[in-house]
C-alpha cells in the first residue's frame, strides 16, 4: 500500500511533469513557426498576422528575443485579465458559463476542505483502529473514516459535517443556478438578431395525397399562424449531394496546388503517376488530369442538385419555418400545434451553424427504434467494460507486477520506480482504456438521430458521466477492494465480508488520488501544449499543405469538447463529494486541479478554441442535474458505510439528506429550469418592439433567406440554389388545396391560379 512519503514522491513526479509542460509551452508558444498553433482563434477573427511574413529569416522561425524567455509565465495573468462580460463577447457564453463550472468546483470544495481539515481529520488521525484490524492499510487511511472505531461516537461529527457540506453544496447551487439564468436571459435579450430566434423546426408533417411537403407546411402555418407565418425551408435528404461536393472540394484544392506549381515554373507542366499513390504507373498531365475530375464532379453534383429538388421522396416530412416575430416563433414552438401530438410537432430551431444535416434526412418514424439500439448496445459497452478495468487496476499495482514478473521485483522496489508506478501506472492505465470512448458514444449518439450539436454532445455527455460512474468509480473500488483483501474474505465468515467492504471503500483513495494527478494536473498541462495539433499542423504543412486555404485549414483550434469535458470534471466533483467525508486527504488535490484548469482552459477559450455553435448555456440544467447526483450518491455511501461501523444511532438520521437534495432538485427545477428550455414571451415581445422602432424598414425575409438551407446548396456554384429558394421568392400566401381545409382558407396561393374567400372573409368585406 502506498504511504504518504509515496504519495509524496507520485505527486511531486506529476507538479515535476506539469512544469515540463509549461515549459515547453511557454518556449513553443512565442516561436513565430507555432503562432498558428497556439493563436489560432486571433486569426479566425482577422486580428492577428503571421509573424513569418515579417523579419530577417531565421526571426520567421525562431523567437531572437532572449527577455521573452524570462517571462514564460506571463501567460497566466495574461489569461485571468480579460473580464467576464469581454469573454462573453469575445467568445460567447457556452464558453464563459463552461469556465464557471470550474469556479463552482472552488466554490464548493475550499470551504468544505477548510473545514474537513480543522475538524474531521484530527477526528479520524488520533484513533488506532486499523493498526489492530489485521487488513492492510497506509498512512493516508489513517486520516479517513476507517480509522473510527466500530460504534464510536466520533460518528456524530460525520453526521454533522456531511448536514454542512450538504448545505454548503445546495447553496453554492442555487446560487450559482440563479447567476447563470441570469446570464443566459441577459445575453438573449441583449444579443444581436439570429435567424433561430425567429424560426421553429416543425418535425413529423403527416403525408397527403393531393399536396407536397412544401403546400402543405404552408397551408397549414398561413391557417393557424395568419398574422406570423413568413415562410419556410423544407428539408431536403442531401446526404449523397454533401459527398460529391466534399470531394470535389478535396479535389478542387490539388488542382490549385498544381496550377500554382505551373504557375511558378510555366516551362515544366506538371505530372501526376496513376499507380498506387501516385508512386508508380502511367504519366499523366496534373493539372488536366484533376481539371477533367473537377469538371465531371460538377457535373455529378448539378444532376444531383436537380435530383433532389426535383424528386418529392427527397424531401423529408420536416420543414424550417419562420415567423415574422420572436413572439409568433416562441408560441409556434412551445404549443401544439395538432389535436394528434405526435404530428406537426415543433421545436426552436438550432442556430445554423449547430444543426446536423445529416441526420434532419432520418424519418421521424425510426428515431424510436435507433434509440432503443443504442440503449442496448450502450448497456452491453458499460457493463462489459467493467470485466477489461477490473483485470487492469488488479495488475496495475506492485504486488500483482511482482506476482507476474518476480525477476523485476529488484528493481520494482527502487523507492523512484516504485512511486512511480504508484503514481503513474493505475491512472494511465485507466486513461488508455478510456482513450476511445468519446468517439463511440458520439457515434451513438449520431445514429440516435439528434439534429443539433448541442444535442449529440449533451447526449454524449450524459453517457459518458454514466459510464464513468459505473466503471470508472464503482469499478475502481469494486474491484480494487475485491483484488486487494482477496485474502480477507477468504478466511472470514461471510457476516464479516460488509464490515470488510465497508472499511475498505475509503482505502481506494490513494488510487483516486494518482489518478487525479495524472489525469488532472499533469493532464491539464498538457492540454495547454497542444502537442497532438502542434505535430499535426507541421506534418500537415510540411507534406500537404499545397495553398494557403490548406495552410488556413490545417489550423484545427478545436473546441471545448464538451462531450468530453463536462463529464470529466463532473467525476472530479462526484470523488470530492464522495470523499469530503470519508477521506479528506483528497480535496486538496481536488482543489489544485480545479484552480489549475480554470488558468489553462481560460488561456485556451481566449486564444484556441473556437466554437462551432452558441446555445447559450443551455447545457447548465445538465451540469446542476449531475452534482446533485453525485450528491446524493455521496450520502448513500456515507449511510452504507456508517451501517457497516455500527452507528446505529446516528446513521438513521442520514436519511433526510437525500430527500432534502431531492426537494433542492425540485425546487431549483421549477425555478430555474423554465429559463432554459423556454423562451418568456414577454422577452421576445420586447426585442420585436424594440427592433420595429430601431430597424422600421427592417427587411427580415432577407436576413433569413439562406439561413437554414442546406450548406451543400449553399456552396452551389450554379443557379441551381434558385430552385431551393422557390418559396422564399414571394410573399407567402395559402395554397389552393384540394382538401376539404380549403373552405377556411382565406387568401390564394402562388402555388395555384384560383382564389378563394371564406365565408368569413367575404362577411367582412361585404361590410366594408
Amino acid at each position: 500500500m502506498a504511504t504518504l512519503s509515496d504519495i509524496g514522491v507520485a505527486a511531486a513526479i506529476n507538479i515535476l511533469s506539469a512544469f515540463a509542460f509549461f515549459l515547453a509551452f511557454a518556449i513553443l508558444r512565442i516561436q513565430p513557426l507555432n503562432d498558428r498553433v497556439y493563436f489560432p482563434k486571433w486569426y479566425l477573427k482577422g486580428l492577428r498576422c503571421s509573424p513569418l511574413a515579417n523579419g530577417a529569416f531565421v526571426s520567421k522561425f525562431v523567437n531572437l528575443d532572449f527577455r521573452s524567455y524570462a517571462r514564460f509565465l506571463n501567460w497566466m495573468p495574461a489569461a485571468l485579465q480579460m473580464p467576464e462580460p469581454e469573454l462573453i463577447d469575445h467568445a460567447g457564453l457556452d464558453s464563459a458559463v463552461y469556465l464557471r463550472i470550474y469556479l463552482l468546483g472552488l466554490k464548493i470544495f475550499v470551504p468544505i476542505a477548510f473545514l474537513a481539515f480543522t475538524i474531521m481529520v484530527p477526528v479520524n488521525w488520533t484513533n488506532n483502529t486499523l493498526e489492530h484490524s489485521g487488513l492492510t492499510f497506509s498512512d493516508i487511511d489513517k486520516l479517513s473514516i476507517s480509522n473510527i472505531p466500530n460504534g464510536s461516537l466520533r460518528f456524530w461529527t460525520h453526521l454533522i459535517m456531511a448536514y454542512a457540506f450538504t448545505f454548503w453544496t445546495c447553496y453554492v447551487l442555487k446560487r450559482e443556478y440563479e447567476i447563470v439564468a441570469s446570464m443566459r436571459l441577459h445575453f438573449l435579450a441583449s444579443e444581436q438578431r439570429r435567424p433561430d430566434q425567429f424560426t421553429v423546426l416543425v418535425k413529423n408533417v403527416p403525408p397527403d395525397p393531393d399536396e407536397s411537403i412544401s403546400e402543405l407546411v404552408e397551408h397549414f402555418f398561413l391557417v393557424n399562424h395568419p398574422e406570423h407565418y413568413l415562410s419556410h425551408q423544407v428539408v431536403y435528404n442531401a446526404n449523397k449531394l454533401s459527398e460529391l461536393v466534399n470531394e470535389k472540394k478535396k479535389i478542387q484544392n490539388w488542382l490549385d496546388y498544381y496550377q500554382n506549381k505551373y504557375e511558378r515554373n510555366p516551362s515544366k507542366r506538371p505530372l501526376l503517376k496513376m499507380g498506387f499513390l501516385g508512386l508508380w504507373g502511367e504519366s499523366v498531365d496534373a493539372v488536366d488530369f484533376y481539371t477533367a475530375k473537377t469538371e465531371r464532379l460538377s457535373r455529378d453534383i448539378s444532376l444531383e442538385r436537380e435530383k433532389i429538388t426535383s424528386n418529392p421522396k427527397s424531401i423529408m416530412a420536416a420543414a424550417f419555418v419562420s415567423f415574422k416575430t420572436r413572439w409568433g416563433a416562441a408560441v409556434c414552438a412551445q404549443t401544439q400545434q395538432c389535436r394528434n401530438p405526435t404530428i406537426w410537432l415543433t421545436e426552436w430551431a438550432p442556430e445554423p451553424r449547430d444543426v446536423y444535416w445529416e441526420n434532419l434526412s432520418i424519418p421521424f418514424v425510426f428515431l424510436t427504434i435507433r434509440r432503443l439500439i443504442v440503449a442496448v448496445a450502450f448497456f452491453f459497452l458499460t457493463f462489459f467494460f467493467v470485466i477489461p478495468i477490473a483485470i487492469v487496476q488488479s495488475l496495475a499495482n506492485i504486488e500483482s507486477i511482482e506476482k507476474a514478473l518476480p525477476f523485476l521485483k529488484p528493481i520494482i522496489e527502487v523507492k523512484v520506480i516504485k512511486s512511480f508506478i504508484q503514481g503513474f501506472l493505475p491512472g494511465i492505465a485507466l486513461k488508455i482504456f478510456l482513450l476511445f470512448l468519446p468517439t463511440i458514444l458520439m457515434i451513438m449518439s449520431k445514429f440516435e438521430g439528434f439534429i443539433s450539436l448541442s444535442a449529440l454532445e449533451r447526449r454524449s455527455a450524459s453517457r459518458y458521466y454514466f459510464f464513468q460512474f459505473i466503471n470508472v468509480f464503482l469499478g475502481s473500488i469494486i474491484t480494487g477492494t475485491a483484488f486487494q483483501q482477496l485474502n480477507n474474505f477468504i478466511h472470514q465468515s461471510t457476516n464479516e465480508i460488509p464490515k470488510t467492504i465497508g472499511a475498505s471503500i475509503p482505502m481506494k483513495a490513494t488510487f483516486f488520488i494518482t489518478y487525479i494527478m495524472v489525469d488532472g494536473w499533469a493532464g491539464v498541462a498538457a492540454e495547454i501544449l497542444r502537442l497532438k495539433p502542434l505535430i499535426i499542423y507541421h506534418l500537415k504543412n510540411f507534406f500537404l499543405v499545397k495553398t494557403e486555404k490548406d495552410r488556413e485549414e490545417a489550423m484545427d483550434p478545436g473546441t471545448i469538447g464538451f462531450n468530453t469535458g463536462e463529464p470529466q470534471i463532473q467525476l472530479y466533483f462526484l470523488l470530492g463529494l464522495v470523499y469530503a467525508i470519508v477521506t479528506p486527504i483528497l480535496l486538496p488535490f481536488i482543489i489544485v486541479f480545479f484552480a489549475l484548469a480554470f488558468v489553462v482552459f481560460r488561456h485556451q477559450i481566449i486564444n484556441v478554441y473556437n466554437q462551432e455553435y452558441e446555445s447559450a448555456a443551455a447545457y447548465w440544467p445538465d451540469v446542476h442535474l449531475r452534482i446533485i447526483v453525485a450528491l446524493i450518491i455521496s450520502q448513500l455511501l456515507l449511510m452504507g458505510l456508517l451501517s457497516t461501523k455500527e452507528a446505529a444511532s446516528s446513521t438513521p438520521l442520514l436519511i433526510t439528506l437525500p430527500v432534502l437534495t431531492i426537494w433542492f432538485h425540485r425546487f431549483c427545477k421549477g425555478r430555474y429550469e423554465p429559463a432554459f428550455v423556454r423562451n418568456p414571451l414577454q422577452e421576445a415581445m420586447m426585442k420585436d418592439t424594440l427592433e420595429r422602432a430601431r430597424e422600421p424598414n427592417l427587411n427580415l425575409k432577407g436576413f433569413l433567406q439562406n439561413a437554414y438551407i442546406h450548406p451543400v446548396f449553399k456552396s452551389a456554384d450554379d443557379d441551381k440554389i434558385d430552385v431551393v429558394m422557390e418559396e422564399w421568392e414571394e410573399e407567402p400566401s395559402l395554397i389552393a388545396t384540394k382538401r376539404t381545409s380549403k373552405r377556411s382558407t382565406p387568401l390564394s396561393s402562388k402555388h395555384g391560379r384560383s382564389s378563394f374567400s371564406s365565408p368569413e372573409a367575404n362577411k367582412e368585406r361585404s361590410k366594408t
